[in-house]
């Protein structure tokens, strides 16, 4: 879900916070991969706080094939934070995006 914030600047909800869009028209006309990489680089400090990480490895045909490392890997939860967490904001978005596949170390 966006909205505006007090100075006009777009705003992204994750998790219950907001982040910032600095430039939102610029990111809506980069590649695809570049896109979903600007989402992954503002989510990857909250997954960080936890002790883990994501590594973009591709974008095919809409996928995104990630890798999560540190404790993520290995995690009980890492599937409902690759899909609740990551693949959602990745698709709000990158509407492009059809899913998202975590790729084993």
């Amino acid at each position: 879900m966006g909205s505006r914030g007090a100075s006009g600047a777009a705003l992204t909800w994750y998790e219950g916070c907001a982040i910032l869009n600095t430039d939102a028209e610029a990111i809506e006309e980069a590649p695809m991969r570049d896109r979903v990489e600007h989402v992954i680089n503002r989510i990857r400090p909250a997954v960080q706080m936890d002790g883990g990480d994501i590594e973009l490895l591709d974008v095919v045909d809409g996928l995104v094939k990630v890798r999560l490392v540190g404790s993520c890997s290995g995690c009980p939860s890492s599937m409902m934070t690759l899909k609740q967490g990551i693949e959602r904001a990745i698709r709000a978005e990158v509407p492009e995006i059809t899913g998202v596949e975590a790729v084993p170390e």
